[in-house]
């Protein structure tokens, strides 16, 4: 018999697992065709390194930046600057940033253009001087066309952006704002060197319904499946072009199928060429099956290769109801969590390694969907969904804050578009929240946002969702809400948020930074991982509570509040409401909600199937009645290797695929609790919890969860104290200096704090990873140094 030691996400989490890439137009990565090809067309350039920045408090003009001497050399993604990890005080000003173009060689007769996946948060360009474009808004990409102002030799491009409150795009000012939205060039930046005749870019184009390529579909079964496709393109010329358009459908290795088109374009014009492609038995996308396909878009003139686009695609129907929701036909629930996307000191500049690691975190932790809270979260987050199976929400900017200005009407539906416009063919995507979260909006505004959903996202199956039952196709409420103001809905409805507000303010409403009389602490959910184990106990039962009730409507889909701690833009602490603290440590909430997923179920690359976790710490302090989470049938208890108990799930939450398992121990004895797990009678599973001495040592680990690191990534490194057996202590406040050799730096301060045990630092790769070094010490314990985390 194999002993599995459970599928716990702990301290050092690291299997090196493949991930996402960028998608935009082809890299060389990817299927091709085989036809002979002349390649004249070139795939987007990473335009990530070798920047310059500086920031200022005050406004600067044009001239004043041109003039300034005193710029930082700096990598994207980029924050305007790193805040400390509790943000009381965050930077707005102006950032700026300066990149040198040197004009190449076979750019003739070609369009220059430079691609941002994110600038934050009112962007101004310049090229030599000339203002090139202007974009509103920090969450959703503009580019910059080059071509009619770039020279021979050396061009210089400057970007300014302004991250201040802003009336237009909103939300509240930051002063009374529940969230941060930091600054900076934080995303990735391409350089597009485009033919004459071209796939359009699906934003840019700005076509309703329209540009670049747009992947439905019209029928899906289990047998056979139909992928309908539109490639939006376009002739610069001032001739007519004649050109094959091929759309080829891997997976794999193995082309499914493939099919070609001839399409005239006339001068100066774009034209689109649709085309359905028929799958036989179709390898559908589900969470449990997260089956993807790659499509290949070329355009030929003759043999020569004009240009090349990559899209990943899932197949899948989504149907929702009133009290149903199916996925390729079957009738699903589906649990899911909200995420900020920010982490500690950088904010929103986190790597594409990193956001695949949320991702994995939070299918591990027995998630299926996830709202994207409250703001277009980055690209490299959608495909890990895509690929891990998480059901997503994609939302536009809103937080409290709705204003009758016709520029922030017009601002509001703009985004929604732009945002169906890049997100369109993941196939993650349930339900676009064009509607500002917790903003009560006129109906003839929810009108326009109904009305561009549906316009850009044309057929059945496409969902609007709100948080105000007017005009939405689906129904988002807080529990906190519901308790107040719930009225059975007569469509389809998901429970947005739980678990938090209404264990922290008695059901307040929304004026949280003016609330007063809160619930005290020991009973919130926003508990810190150095609170404590009587505190992370409470936060647990909360969940587990509100879970259980979320059954009793007829909610398709629910989100806790919150997968991760965050900084909130008013308040002088973190929002600790979190199943893992602001490093991407679990806290006991984590295994409630890990021990819901059936253990066969798919749970992407940190599952381990049957899983067991005692939430205790066993120590003389710990309370003797507590819960041990679990996917088995029954549980044992035991104690220095003696029995105490085995038991079957509890009762008291009758709606819970598996209830938490109760246990009530009679005293207190030192040494190590064993949770022993049974399915069908077998054991499946086992968790340790041992009584810790005092820290004589401690240990190093990178925290890479399921993605290998890279060169520019961020990774966390922890340190844990342990006792002279080996065992983890829980100490809090205790020091812990980290030191870095090799490429890479630490990022934030060098001196960190123990919570639980465990001290973190953020690491950013510069290099080969491998080459990297860390070393960690406490004046207590000692020091550790480790050359072969990564």
């Amino acid at each position: 018999m194999k002993t599995l030691y459970t599928g716990l996400i702990t301290f050092g989490a690291a299997l090196l697992l493949g991930g996402c890439q960028p998608t935009s137009h082809s890299t060389a990565a990817g299927k091709a065709s085989n036809t002979a090809q002349q390649q004249t067309f070139t795939a987007p350039i990473n335009w990530d390194a070798n920047w310059q920045f500086f920031r200022a408090d005050q406004e600067l003009t044009l001239a004043q930046a041109q003039t300034h001497n005193d710029w930082q050399k700096v990598n994207l993604p980029h924050t305007a600057k790193i805040e400390p990890r509790v943000v009381n005080d965050q930077f707005q000003g102006d950032a700026w940033y300066k990149k040198t173009i040197s004009y190449q060689t076979g750019w003739q007769d070609k369009r220059i253009l430079i691609d941002f996946e994110g600038a934050m948060n009112a962007a101004e360009v310049w090229l030599n001087g000339e203002k090139i474009t202007q974009h509103q808004g920090g969450y959703l990409p503009f580019s910059a066309d080059l071509t009619e102002s770039l020279k021979p030799g050396d061009n210089t491009l400057l970007v300014r952006l302004d991250n201040r409150d802003n009336k237009i795009t909103g939300p509240k000012p930051m002063a009374s704002l529940d969230f941060n939205m930091y600054g900076g060039l934080y995303r990735h930046v391409w350089l597009r060197v485009e033919n004459s005749v071209h796939i359009t870019d699906a934003v840019n184009a700005s076509k309703v319904a329209s540009g670049g390529i747009f992947v439905r579909y019209p029928n899906v079964t289990d047998s056979q499946a139909s992928v309908a496709i539109e490639t939006h393109i376009a002739n610069t010329e001032n001739t007519q072009n004649t050109v094959q358009v091929r759309q080829s459908l891997w997976q794999g290795d193995t082309l499914i199928t493939q099919a070609d088109q001839t399409l005239t374009i006339a001068p100066r014009q774009e034209q689109s060429a649709a085309v359905n492609l028929t799958v036989n038995d179709p390898a559908l996308w589900s969470p449990a099956s997260p089956n993807l396909y790659q499509l290949t878009t070329e355009i030929f003139d003759g043999d020569t290769l004009l240009d090349r686009e990559q899209t990943a695609i899932g197949i899948r129907e989504f149907r929702v109801e009133a009290g149903a929701l199916y996925i390729n036909g079957k009738q699903t629930f589906l649990r899911g969590v909200n995420r900020h996307q920010e982490y500690p000191y950088v904010g929103y500049a986190l790597s594409d390694n990193a956001n695949y690691r949320d991702a994995a975190l939070i299918k591990a932790a027995g998630f299926d969907y996830v709202r994207l809270s409250h703001y277009p979260h980055s690209t490299s987050f959608m495909q890990a969904a895509d690929e891990l199976g998480l059901v997503l929400i994609d939302a536009v900017l809103g937080w409290q804050y709705y204003s009758d200005d016709p520029a922030f009407k017009d601002h509001v539906v703009q985004t929604c578009r732009d945002l169906i416009r890049r997100d369109r063919n993941h196939p993650s995507v349930l339900a676009w929240e064009c509607s500002l979260n917790e903003s009560w909006m006129p109906e003839p505004f929810i009108d326009r946002l109904q009305a561009a959903v549906h316009e850009e996202y044309p057929g059945e199956q496409v969902y609007s969702a709100g948080w105000q039952s007017y005009g939405y196709d689906i129904y988002l409420q807080a529990r906190q809400h519901r308790l107040e103001h719930y009225e059975k809905p007569t469509k389809p409805y998901i429970v947005s948020e739980y678990g938090d507000w209404e264990y922290y303010a008695m059901n307040a409403g929304l004026n949280q930074d003016t609330w007063g009389d809160l619930l005290q602490a020991e009973r919130s959910s926003r508990q810190l991982l150095s609170d404590g184990e009587v505190r992370l106990q409470q936060q647990a039962a909360n969940v587990t509570e509100a879970h259980d009730d979320n059954f009793n409507t007829p909610a398709v889909a629910d989100g806790y509040w919150v997968m991760f701690d965050y900084n909130r833009g008013y308040a002088d602490d973190l929002e600790a409401s979190g199943l893992m603290n602001l490093e991407r440590l679990p806290k006991f909430s984590y295994y409630v909600y890990q021990s819901q997923r059936d253990a066969d179920d798919y749970a992407g690359p940190l599952s381990s199937g049957y899983n067991v976790f005692i939430a205790s710490y066993w120590q003389p302090d710990s309370s003797l009645s507590f819960n041990v989470y679990s996917n088995a049938d029954e549980v044992a208890l035991t104690l220095n290797g003696k029995v105490l108990a085995r038991q079957k799930p509890s009762e008291a939450y009758p709606n819970l695929a598996h209830p938490p398992f109760h246990f009530e121990l009679d005293k207190f004895a030192p040494g190590t609790l064993e949770a022993i797990a049974y399915a069908d009678g077998k054991e499946v599973a086992r968790h340790r919890v041992t009584t810790p001495g005092k820290p004589t040592r401690l240990t190093l680990a990178a925290d890479l969860a399921g993605k290998k690191a890279s060169h520019d990534d961020l990774v966390f490194v922890h340190a844990q104290l342990l006792d002279s057996n080996g065992q983890p202590t829980r100490v809090n406040g205790s020091q812990v200096r980290f030191q870095v050799n090799g490429p890479a730096e630490l990022v934030g301060p060098t001196t960190t704090h123990t919570e639980a045990g465990i001290a973190s630092a953020l690491l950013k790769i510069t290099g080969n990873p491998t080459k990297v070094g860390v070393s960690a010490s406490n004046e207590s314990v000692g020091s550790e140094q480790r050359d072969d985390l990564f």
